[in-house]
């Protein structure tokens, strides 16, 4: 084969299989879209508006600095727009991220359990990828630095709200352990979920401080993951780095419109918080009513705890699939034991109350 080293000696793996290659697999639509994580309720309708104006502009490339945006983030943030980097969402901005901090065998340190994509970035670049145990549902921060600090890693991956478990730690406790981050090593702090959090959740970190890169999103809160549009928040120097490897104008324009009207919509976001918290209670309650316990949330998904193992839980996921519910699961013992619920309209969530009895009773529950 003609691939370089790192690659040909890779496998061909999807991160994630997304609901339309499922839905190709079993031929029929989904009833229930609520396993990506995805905002259901829709973005705000100023952005709706914003990216069907721009839709006649489509034909120019969009700002390469993504100049307007960036300065609205850095006001949002109270920080220089030297501290903001836009990327076609976290995904790509975790690659890139990867791509300029680490060299073949160096060492990353991540949960394992955690975001899978950010792993296979790692593996992409040659990377030696490290994994620690959760521990009571949550990434345990104090143990990744630990390591970190013994194998002398680039990288450290926490998510703090955390999926797949919606788990998260307070940010006091964050803030006072960046003193643990080795020299040499970058945190990454994958504050995806991070407008659904209770405000104690988040650190107050100095957007300069070169020990951390914070990475944000549009794709949850402001319901706008098919635009593909992201931020990272980190000290300029880092962020300028960025512009050695980046695609420049990988951002469109449709997305940079439709991403700055959102953030200027600050009524639509609590809109979204307050359904938000509404559907989690009607997960906590669809989970209660078949006696099985739904895991405190601080996202817009709820991991329910099926009460076995793994087998069990992807059994009830099975199930759940044939009926046309789409729902996720984490990867990996003992977090497997759990099926992970999307909040979303009524709809969704009675079609999954409905198909929930019968999954439990063709999983073998007695």
């Amino acid at each position: 084969m003609w691939f370089a080293p790192i690659p040909e000696n890779l496998p061909a793996t999807v991160p994630f299989v997304g609901p339309e290659a499922q839905e190709r697999r079993r031929g029929a639509p989904y009833t229930a879209r609520i396993g990506a994580n995805e905002n259901g309720f829709g973005p705000s309708p100023r952005a709706i508006e914003a990216m069907a104006r721009e839709a006649a502009e489509i034909w120019k490339y969009g700002d390469s600095d993504n100049h307007e945006l960036r300065h609205a983030l850095a006001t949002h943030h109270g920080c220089d727009p030297d501290c903001i980097m836009v990327g076609e969402g976290i995904d790509a901005l975790l690659g890139l991220t990867v791509r300029l901090m680490v060299a073949p065998g160096d060492v990353v340190i991540t949960s394992d359990g955690a975001y899978p994509t950010f792993n296979y970035h790692v593996a992409g670049f040659g990377g030696d990828l490290v994994k620690l145990p959760y521990r009571d549902d949550r990434e345990d921060l104090a143990a990744l630095l630990d390591q970190a600090a013994e194998r002398q890693a680039r990288l450290v991956y926490f998510a703090n709200p955390d999926n797949p478990m919606g788990s998260w730690h307070e940010g006091s406790e964050i803030a006072a352990r960046l003193d643990q981050i080795p020299q040499g090593c970058l945190l990454i702090l994958d504050e995806a979920y991070a407008e659904f959090a209770p405000d104690s959740a988040l650190p107050v970190i100095d957007p300069a401080d070169r020990r951390v890169i914070r990475m944000r999103t549009f794709s949850k809160a402001y319901g706008m993951a098919g635009a593909r549009i992201g931020y990272a928040i980190g000290a300029p120097d880092l962020i300028a780095g960025f512009d050695r490897i980046r695609n420049h104008f990988g951002v469109n324009r449709i997305a940079q419109a439709g991403a700055l009207a959102a953030l200027k919509d600050a009524a639509w976001l609590e809109h979204i918080r307050q359904r938000v918290d509404a559907a989690r209670a009607r997960i906590g309650r669809i989970a209660a009513g078949n006696g099985l316990s739904a895991l405190p949330s601080a996202t817009n998904f709820v991991a329910i705890d099926c009460g076995r193992d793994g087998a069990f839980a992807r059994a009830v996921l099975a199930d759940l699939d044939r009926a046309g519910v789409f729902v996720r699961m984490p990867g990996v013992a003992p977090l497997d034991r759990c099926i992970r619920v999307s909040c979303a309209p009524e709809a969704e969530l009675d079609a999954f109350a409905a198909a929930l009895p019968q999954a439990l009773k063709a999983a073998g529950r007695a």
